[in-house]
């Protein structure tokens, strides 16, 4: 058998082999082939376990972490439903915290996507030891409650010095942004009956806070900033950062004063043990501001020098109910709603706490199930116009 070869200056060169030779070269290059073949994978199979081993031993010092993460808290009361996240998590899902909501007092809040699609907020507190405090009080308080009026915690990060509070998405944002006449939604007109909605709704919420959750919570700063809107407008109380829990055997306790200017409650300024009473009078602030479309941080109405709940007063007094609703859906309210809305403002926002109904008679007037307390009603309608008070 003639085998054809190259020379080395590039020739052809034919070279006669026996038939003999010619196999004993095909199967030595057929052992080398699988000798290599064996090599490889001897080197392969062990470098693929080493890195899957490191893999899975990665992760689970990842899992073991935010396993202690969630024990940590956990011992003040943290469910462990809850979803732990790590920074880089959240970077990605806010993408680099491009989008953002908001601001408050001890951080703020981007739009996020999780890896499932689910649209959330994320509040990224500041660095410091107040936000630290309001942190774990959030996950505290409404980590451990559910109710189709209160927001919804999905989870939390604890990464470093890293602070964030994951919550559902609210399409709608604030309930301010549709009531302060600057906002950018300030051309979004509420009609009457998505504000009645969003007073029952609000005043359901904290019924659940105040009476039918595990432990009492007083949430001490309802504001028209802290009552979310869905796409449907339907209210979620949020921001439990200054939120008090009381047990079920005492109905006061002794803390600093909490909540916003315009909507604390007198017995704030008096150092005296507050109760749930201290959210009804924010509640009734919140209220006028739903029916007015005014807000009562400005103190004066342009039209008036009166202290805001004082002019109020005064045109219920004089007969002109509906004058005190927002001129623009004025002539579409419902005055029975507007009725009942008033009498529960009026109510709640006594300078005593015991003439204060609770959210549950708040609830059954908005609804129609009950009358209030008229004479109580009417004295308190007399003192506002009297005393021409700011507190």
């Amino acid at each position: 058998m003639r085998a054809e070869a190259t020379s080395s200056d590039g020739q052809p060169l034919f070279i006669r082999l026996a038939a003999s030779d010619v196999s004993q070269l095909s199967a030595h290059a057929g052992r080398s082939s699988s000798s290599s073949r064996v090599v490889a994978l001897s080197i392969s199979i062990p470098l693929s376990v080493a890195v899957l081993s490191c893999l899975f031993i990665g992760a689970w010092f990842i899992h073991r972490r935010r396993r202690r993460l969630l024990e940590k808290f956990v011992k003040d009361g943290t469910p462990t439903s809850l979803s732990t996240f790590t920074y880089k998590e959240m970077k990605i899902a806010t993408n680099n915290f491009a989008q953002k909501l908001g601001k408050g007092a001890f951080g703020s809040v981007f739009k996020g996507i999780l890896p499932n699609k689910t649209l959330v907020a994320v509040k990224r507190l500041e660095v410091s030891a107040q936000a630290e405090k309001q942190f774990r009080a959030e996950i505290s308080t409404i980590g451990n409650i559910n109710h189709v009026n209160l927001v919804r915690l999905r989870g939390f990060c604890v990464d470093g010095s890293e602070r964030m509070l994951v919550y559902e998405f609210m399409q709608n944002g604030s309930l301010n942004n549709f009531l302060s006449r600057r906002s950018k939604e300030a051309d979004k007109v509420l009609d009457w009956n998505t504000r009645f909605g969003i007073a029952l709704g609000t005043a359901k919420g904290l019924l659940y806070l105040h009476e039918e959750c595990r432990d009492r919570i007083i949430h001490c700063d309802i504001k028209p900033e802290n009552i979310l809107l869905d796409a449907d407008f339907s209210p979620k109380v949020a921001d439990f950062g200054l939120a008090k829990l009381v047990g079920r055997d005492f109905s006061r306790v002794l803390t600093t004063t909490r909540g916003t200017r315009g909507y604390l409650a007198p017995e704030w300024l008096t150092g005296v043990p507050i109760t749930v009473k201290v959210d009804v009078y924010s509640f009734g602030m919140t209220l006028l501001e739903i029916i007015s479309g005014r807000r009562n941080i400005d103190y004066r109405v342009q039209e008036s020098q009166y202290y805001f709940p004082t002019w109020a007063a005064i045109q219920i007094q004089k007969g002109n109910t509906i004058g005190i609703v927002d001129e623009r859906i004025a002539d579409k309210a419902d005055i029975e709603e507007v009725r009942r809305a008033v009498v529960v403002s009026i109510l709640c926002i006594q300078e005593d706490e015991n003439g204060r109904p609770s959210m549950a008679q708040v609830v059954q007037i908005l609804e129609g199930k009950s009358e209030g307390n008229v004479a109580k009603y009417e004295r308190r309608l007399q003192a506002l116009i009297d005393d021409h008070c700011v507190y």
